[in-house]
């Protein structure tokens, strides 16, 4: 009887590692033409990485066509395979530069939106120090939804991120970082931006944006009330629908700070009408020793930390 071969024989070659970093970006974008721009390369070049790495594995990774792209049920095995293997790399390269008496290596942080002109955020001043002790140490920053932050650093991404506390996953470390006040908001030209009293009736039938993204239960108490005909996955687009002076919607203070100041918003029953977001930095439980992210953390307070 003949000898089953191995479709997978020999170590990884470099070659084996490009192919997978490809075969990773292609998941991530949904598709061959969206990971064209992100990988710099063309559709025929992605398409022939793909014959390639099919052909080294022994397996069909996806199906691509007219009916568009799909992940078959080994090509998403391996796609798991492939994060897990990134993530034993960077493991191994934040090992070794550990030994190094200079911080060397990469920090890679997932931040959501908006959150810069928060006057109680550290993070610049922390990005600063890190960058005084450890001048050869690569940042990089993705704004990306909370979601997709703890995803991040769950798989190995991403070494830190900062989200709202809204729940907690079992394989992170949450660290209270800092709070943000919110309030409820109208632009210029709305009805009630000239009113000299706003009742709550008058916010309950004004057309008003609420957030695609979650909230705390508290949270959702507000926009509830709310008559949502509007809908933002982020501050920025409840900002440019609140603009338009047509909707009311609730923005973080420090956000809306710039156009109250520009007589341009005004705060609507600012007393009742508010509620806090508190923040969390995360990382992930049982990662490799890493001296970068420690001395990030230590400059942002929370060294040591649970």
């Amino acid at each position: 009887m003949a000898r089953r071969k191995e479709a997978l024989s020999g170590a990884l070659s470099d070659a084996d590692l490009r192919l997978l970093r490809i075969y990773r970006k292609v998941v991530e974008c949904g598709g061959f033409s969206a990971a064209e721009v992100e990988l710099n390369i063309s559709r025929a070049a992605i398409s022939m990485a793909m014959s390639d790495l099919e052909t080294r594995l022994g397996l069909r990774l996806c199906q691509r066509g007219r009916s568009g792209f799909a992940l078959t049920d080994e090509g998403a095995e391996i796609y798991e395979a492939a994060l897990q293997l990134q993530a034993a790399t960077e493991g191994f390269r934040t090992r070794v530069n550990g030994l190094h008496a200079w911080l060397k290596g990469e920090l890679s942080i997932g931040i959501t939106d908006n959150l810069v002109t928060m006057p109680e955020m550290h993070i610049t001043d922390a990005l600063s120090a890190l960058k005084v002790r450890g001048p050869d140490v690569q940042i990089n920053i993705r704004m990306i939804p909370p979601h997709d932050i703890e995803l991040g650093v769950l798989d190995g991404r991403l070494h830190t991120g900062v989200v709202p506390a809204i729940k907690t996953l079992p394989g992170l470390h949450y660290r209270a970082l800092y709070e943000e006040t919110s309030r409820l908001y109208c632009a210029s030209g709305h009805p009630l931006f000239d009113a000299e009293t706003v009742t709550e009736e008058q916010l309950a039938s004004s057309d008003a944006v609420t957030p695609a993204y979650a909230q705390s239960p508290e949270i959702k108490a507000h926009h509830e009330s709310l008559m949502a005909t509007a809908s933002a996955t982020d501050r920025e687009g409840i900002a440019f629908l609140i603009l338009s002076g047509r909707y009311i919607g609730y923005l973080p203070t420090h956000v809306a700070e710039r156009w109250v100041r520009d007589g341009r918003m005004r705060a609507l029953r600012p007393d009742t009408c508010r509620y806090v977001t508190h923040y969390s930095a995360i990382t992930r439980k049982g990662a490799p020793p890493n001296r970068v992210l420690e001395c990030y953390l230590e400059e942002l307070g929370l060294r040591g930390e649970d």
